[in-house]
């Protein structure tokens, strides 16, 4: 009777699905947040970090269970895009590449216009380098997994391409700003960006067969060169210089540089996106 019950979740419409999963979701993680966040209330790092992990274990857990008693399918997150095939390993490889080569043709472009200075970084390049990668690709995996794996599955289950698209971007960039109202006023220039890096990842997605490499790679490389050039304080910024223009709060995508970056980024992929559309009919 009761996974007769689960089973009848797939028929509801997406918007109660979702909400059904992320109840479920929340009654789980809740009592472990509860008591990791008075476990670690003097090393406020330690409980986020603590505290996200369970919560990504919990997605994983209810994921694989949603799959089974819900869909009736055991390889959901093969649907979702993590194959571990050659071909994704590749375009994680070419993707990741990509996004780091993004952060360092931005900040060089800064640099000539005079926006920005470089100084020596305050701890080992190396060491950068490599928590860069690690922070990144952690990041990126988590992030895509739910948003371009998870969420964006059962739109598409539901609406158009389109419609799936533009509702994935605006909750990706929307979940960003879980924060006070006068922080969400402040630093509101990064939702354009947020919005154009989801349809880039998510055409990214669909550019390479549903594969969902690319989509870590690109989302990877951004953060690892952001955390490169931001950990090791490696950027002075010109005072005179609106953070409007160069980023709000340091963050590349929340000026106007990045959003024309990122901003060609998706006038490519859409290009990309609509051939392969037109061949494929």
């Amino acid at each position: 009777m009761f996974q007769s019950k689960l089973q009848k979740i797939a028929t509801y419409p997406a918007y109660l699905r979702i909400i059904i999963f992320l109840l479920f979701l929340l009654i789980h993680w809740l009592p472990f947040a509860i008591i990791l966040y008075f476990s670690f209330q003097e090393d406020q790092n330690l409980m986020i970090i603590t505290t996200m992990g369970t919560l990504f274990l919990e997605f994983l857990t209810l994921t694989f269970l949603w799959g089974n008693f819900v869909y009736q399918k055991s390889n959901l997150f093969t649907q979702y895009g993590l194959i571990f095939t050659r071909k994704n390993a590749i375009n994680l490889v070419n993707y990741l590449a990509l996004g780091l080569g993004l952060i360092l043709g931005l900040f060089a472009l800064e640099k000539v216009l005079g926006l920005i200075t470089f100084q020596l970084p305050i701890l080992p390049l190396s060491r950068l380098i490599l928590e860069g990668l690690l922070s990144g690709l952690g990041v990126a995996f988590a992030e895509e997994l739910v948003f371009r794996g998870w969420l964006l599955h059962e739109l598409e289950k539901d609406y158009t391409l389109k419609t799936s698209l533009i509702t994935n971007s605006f909750f990706f960039a929307l979940l960003h700003f879980l924060k006070p109202i006068t922080e969400i006023i402040r630093t509101f220039p990064a939702f354009p960006g947020l919005f154009l890096l989801a349809i880039n990842l998510i055409l990214i997605k669909r550019n390479n067969q549903n594969r969902l490499g690319g989509s870590i790679g690109l989302h990877g490389g951004l953060v690892w060169g952001y955390y490169i050039f931001n950990v090791g304080e490696i950027i002075q910024y010109n005072d005179q210089i609106s953070p409007w223009i160069t980023g709000v709060d340091k963050n590349p995508i929340a000026g106007l540089i990045g959003l024309a970056i990122l901003s060609m980024l998706t006038l490519i992929n859409g290009i990309i996106n609509q051939r392969k559309t037109e061949k494929s009919l």
